[in-house]
């Protein structure tokens, strides 16, 4: 099997070496080339042809970002992003997922050295994906013409009325996933039933990531806290690090957020959130499994269709990574299997389905 072929982009030349180091111990890649900028990146790409490549998103010369946002446009690859943990890092991350980069890794802001070794499993992982993953070139936004009239606002769906009470939807995301669950949740009429979300993420970026959803979409959308109810017309994703899952008080849902061990490698873990969907809410809920690397949540996702939830599963071909969805698809969890932009729409038509007229309230 040949190597798969890494370029480093990093102004540290200490990343740099260690991060080549932790490539080249592994028997399945190589770092053929590493660059202090993005300008050295070019040429590096364009004469090496790499597989993959990590960068840096603070850079000399050239904003990580610009040259991401320029790269996929003109050269589209696999990107694994090294990002800073810190706030405004997790920001420009959450930036550079929405411009195509497959996946990314925190460095420490401190014991770089020590941090990066302690990671060399996690990012020789990603770096492997990435090398699997479905890369489509992006397009420059479009100048609008002088007198332009503004870009119309996004069709809403029909409401979902006040029925959505008694549902609740149920999504599970890992590489690619950011991109695809905002896809989802920005096409949800602002009445929709609740939405409980798992997507794999360390701690520190969902805040970010959830607060800059909340910014786009027309339900709310926040980090999950124990103990709160979850309500219609929020969405709720899981903290970096901590498992969510669901309970019932009375007739209200309430959130679970709690330490534990890992489970299928993740915690948060797909797997703790929808085994609690199938147990708590049965029949009630509405599952989604999104793009990602692995089984998470396959074999609790067919749980849920046992106990008469309706689930919906990603298409191959929109998939970033077509992991997770294919397992649970090959388990038998799938009641549909949809390109990404029809998910939301098809799903606000079973509500209407199942309710009736009365869905159809303004």
């Amino acid at each position: 099997m040949p190597k798969t072929r890494v370029v480093v982009v990093d102004d540290s030349a200490l990343v740099r070496s260690l991060l080549a180091e932790i490539i080249n111990r592994q028997t399945d890649m190589e770092c053929i080339g590493s660059a202090a900028d993005p300008y050295a990146a070019r040429e590096m790409i364009r004469n090496l042809n790499p597989d993959v490549i990590t960068l840096d998103v603070e850079m000399p010369r050239m904003d990580g970002l610009d040259f991401l946002a320029k790269l996929m446009r003109l050269r589209p690859m696999p990107v694994v992003m090294v990002s800073t943990l810190t706030e405004r890092g997790a920001e420009v991350t959450l930036k550079a997922l929405e411009l195509g980069a497959v996946d990314f890794v925190a460095k420490p802001k401190i014991g770089v050295a020590d941090g990066l070794k302690q990671l060399a499993e996690e990012i020789t992982d990603k770096v492997r994906i990435a090398s699997k993953a479905h890369i489509k070139r992006t397009q420059a936004p479009a100048p609008a013409a002088p007198g332009a009239a503004p870009v119309a606002p996004r069709p809403m769906l029909a409401s979902a009325g006040r029925l959505s009470t008694e549902k609740i939807i149920f999504i599970g995301a890992s590489t690619g996933g950011t991109e695809a669950t905002k896809e989802v949740l920005i096409n949800l009429p602002p009445d929709a039933p609740a939405v409980v979300i798992t997507q794999h993420m360390p701690p520190g970026f969902t805040r970010s990531y959830a607060a800059r959803l909340d910014g786009l979409c027309k339900i709310r959308v926040k980090e999950a806290t124990d103990g709160e109810r979850i309500l219609p017309g929020h969405a709720y994703i899981a903290p970096g690090g901590l498992h969510l899952s669901v309970e019932r008080s009375g007739a209200n849902y309430i959130a679970r957020v709690r330490d534990g061990e890992p489970v299928n490698r993740h915690k948060p873990s797909v797997e703790v959130l929808f085994e609690s969907a199938a147990r708590v809410a049965g029949p009630n809920a509405f599952g989604i499994m999104l793009t990602g690397m692995g089984a998470d949540g396959a074999k609790a996702m067919k749980i849920m269709r046992d106990a008469g939830s309706y689930n919906y599963c990603q298409d191959e071909a929109s998939c970033v990574v077509f992991g997770m969805p294919r397992e649970a698809i090959n388990h038998g969890a799938a009641n549909e299997v949809l390109p990404l932009g029809q998910i939301a729409p098809h799903l606000m038509d079973k509500l209407r389905q199942t309710h009736g007229a009365s869905l159809n309230r303004v």
